[in-house]
């Protein structure tokens, strides 16, 4: 018995996932087969996407003698023909339903993701690795394809609809020709244009992976990014010289990073620090070539010392490639006006990062001295037009400050602070090449901004001095396994208590309780 070809349509809010059921739905009708569709609304806040199930019978009116099909309105467990969504995590929840099967469905996904609330909620980093995502893809699947649609849309200068359309075109599964498919996206509009583009590069991308059987097995990654400057990043001849060839690639665009952060000698200053642990891991495991400690340090190394501050702000936003990217994320055509406000609202710890240490503490003294009296932290609300001549020269103004930020408090502090962390790891390399790996990672504990990025600082700080330090409670045999639980405890919440309860049980003490000021406010209800 001929039964009706069951897609499931999966994508997130303003992709256009209504607009491509609509367009399958017109395809069918185009080419006289008989076809229904439905919809279920997703959530807000990326925990979910909307999904549309449609049904198309394979036989045209014309063969069934006056006869309609009874189509279904929901999909049913295993019985999929085809799952295509556009979000490589929002494919394996869907999988994970148990909607798709290894002996019947295509799966068509894209290997993009957009991040879930959960997964942005985490201290560390709670991205879901693509791997094991890509594993059950393919283990519940009779066939699939994996597109870079992010990169398709950017190529055409569409929206991921389209490219889905030509995917599912490409894959053969529907009994319609390319025609079918170019006739209801055909228009004389700019709109329309793109989508043929968009649909034409997916398509051609799908079929040439189906004349290759051979590698449609083995697609189990997305397909190759566009080449882009960051991947063609390579070390100079004399630094690479001086490390392994497998630290050649991250070194690489650290090194690029931090030239365009504050200039080659602050790069220079980066290369000498891991020259540092290569010599320490070198000495106490000379066998050893992958060089793990090293490997892992030069990553948070480099972020650390390129931390954000006001002038790095101010550079960010007034670069022509973010103007670039701002006007195809708007669609601003040729004659539209563009107009961009930048808030900043910097208060007295930034601009005290860019004085001198006496000033500094003085200023922050003022400031601790009003919170004290009851007053809010002062602050100044500023809103910038990047689009003006003014907006953009008082942005570049404070961009070229970077040749002050030496001089600047914040940069002496934070330099010290990583001299620290680079001394401990090289002391404990020295003693356990595994103790080292472990404070190495504990790079991750640095990262945001204010007191986010404050107290990554302060917890770092106290396994160095507690957990590892001459001073250490800590059995040397246990350090390693110690600090590994520690900082995994330390990204678990923002309070801390998880972090506490570890460093009491491996014997460390627990972080000292900072003073905090307390306020006595007034009752509104209450007349003086």
């Amino acid at each position: 018995m001929t039964q009706p070809i069951s897609i499931l349509l999966c994508a997130l809010g303003g992709e256009g996932g209504g607009v491509l059921a609509d367009w399958l739905v017109d395809v069918a009708r185009h080419a006289g087969h008989p076809a229904q569709a439905t919809s279920i609304p997703g959530v807000a806040q990326r925990t979910g996407a909307t999904t549309y199930y449609l049904e198309i019978y394979p036989l045209p009116h014309s063969q069934l003698q006056g006869r309609l099909p009874v189509l279904g309105l929901n999909p049913l467990p295993g019985r999929l023909d085809a799952l295509v969504s556009s979000e490589l995590l929002e494919t394996a929840r869907q999988i994970g339903n148990g909607l798709a099967s290894a002996d019947r469905t295509l799966v068509i996904s894209a290997s993009s993701r957009a991040l879930t609330t959960a997964e942005k909620m985490t201290l560390g980093d709670g991205r879901r690795p693509e791997g094991p995502l890509l594993d059950v893809l393919a283990a519940h699947s009779l066939h699939h394809h994996v597109l870079d649609m992010a990169r398709l849309c950017q190529q055409s200068g569409t929206l991921v609809s389209a490219v889905m359309l030509g995917a599912i075109a490409g894959s053969g599964l529907l009994p319609f020709t390319r025609d079918h498919f170019e006739a209801v996206l055909a228009g004389p509009s700019n709109a329309a244009q793109a989508s043929l583009r968009g649909f034409a590069l997916a398509f051609d991308l799908v079929t040439r992976q189906r004349e290759q059987a051979q590698y449609v097995e083995q697609v189990m990654k997305p397909a190759a990014p566009a080449p882009s400057a960051s991947a063609s990043v390579v070390l100079p001849d004399d630094v690479a010289a001086l490390f392994p060839a497998v630290l050649h690639p991250l070194m690489g665009l650290a090194h690029q990073r931090l030239v365009e952060y504050q200039g080659p000698a602050y790069a220079r200053l980066y290369v000498q620090r891991l020259q540092r642990l290569v010599a320490a891991e070198t000495a106490a495991a000379p066998h050893d070539a992958a060089c793990p400690v090293t490997a892992e340090a030069s990553r948070w190394l480099a972020l650390w010392m390129a931390f954000d501050d006001i002038i790095r702000v101010a550079d960010l936003k007034s670069r022509a490639s973010r103007w670039t990217r701002v006007s195809q994320e708007v669609k601003a055509k040729e004659g539209d006006v563009l107009k961009v406000y930048d808030h900043f609202k910097p208060g007295v710890p930034e601009l005290a990062a860019l004085l001198p240490q006496g000033l500094a503490n003085r200023l922050l003294r003022w400031d601790r001295a009003r919170v004290a009296r009851g007053q809010a932290p002062w602050s100044m609300p500023l809103k910038v037009a990047r689009h003006t001549l003014w907006g953009m020269a008082s942005l570049r103004l404070l961009a070229s400050l970077r040749v002050l930020r030496p001089l600047g408090s914040r940069y002496a502090t934070e330099q010290a602070l990583i001299e620290e962390w680079l001394q401990g790891i090289d002391r404990a390399t020295r003693l356990s090449p595994a103790l080292g790996l472990e404070l190495a990672r504990c790079g991750q504990l640095i990262k945001g901004y204010g007191s986010t990025n404050e107290r990554g600082k302060d917890n770092l700080l106290h396994i160095l001095r507690h957990v590892v330090g001459p001073s250490s409670a800590v059995p040397q045999h246990e350090q390693a396994a110690a600090v590994a639980r520690i900082r995994q405890a330390a990204l678990q919440d923002e309070a801390g208590q998880a972090l506490d309860q570890a460093l009491l049980q491996h014997g460390a003490p627990a972080r000292p309780v900072k003073e905090q000021p307390v306020l006595w406010m007034k009752n509104p209800r209450r007349q003086a």
